[in-house]
């Protein structure tokens, strides 16, 4: 039971990292066809960079299926792997996708002071004002800070706190 938990926190946490280094290395290199759509206006409820989540989830559903119809420490653990990559990607999708992007209502959580610098970090991502930076989501706004970011961050937190209170 320890392992299955510390393996799930420890899944969601690498996660970060491990999106990190794929947006960086992969979606704006060679995969930039696919997530180039998350940069442009969309048109439609997806875009072809929702690729992406069905390519994380593929092992997550595989991990927690494994581990749940098997007995043992081994499964347990990969039941804990796959729990914590879909914790990320969940909290991935609320902040990204609805706190972010405005795909979907995400309620209370626009109101978290730190989702609202996470949402500000990635907006600026989109300006491409530091040369694509941030990369990761939720360590997204110390990228914007160790590259000197910290102004321009609280100019976009507080562009989206009054665009907010207009809606």
């Amino acid at each position: 039971m320890f392992g299955t938990f510390t393996l799930a926190v420890g899944a969601a946490v690498g996660m970060e990292f491990w999106a990190r280094w794929a947006h960086r290395a992969l979606w704006h290199a060679s995969l930039w066809h696919m997530h180039e759509s998350h940069h442009r206006p969309r048109e439609g409820p997806f875009e072809l960079n929702d690729v992406f989540a069905i390519t994380n989830a593929v092992p997550a559903i595989a991990l927690l299926s494994y581990g749940f119809f098997n007995k043992g420490l081994v499964p347990g653990l990969c039941f804990g792997a796959g729990l914590g990559i879909t914790m990320f990607g969940m909290a991935y999708m609320f902040v990204h996708d609805g706190l972010v992007h405005k795909r979907f209502p995400v309620g209370p959580i626009a109101d978290v002071p730190y989702f609202r610098k996470v949402a500000a970090a990635h907006q600026l991502h989109h300006s491409e004002k530091f040369n694509g930076v941030p990369y990761g989501l939720f360590l997204g706004p110390k990228e914007v800070e160790d590259v000197g970011g910290h102004e321009e961050l609280e100019k976009e937190i507080n562009r989206r706190i009054k665009s907010g209170k207009g809606s």
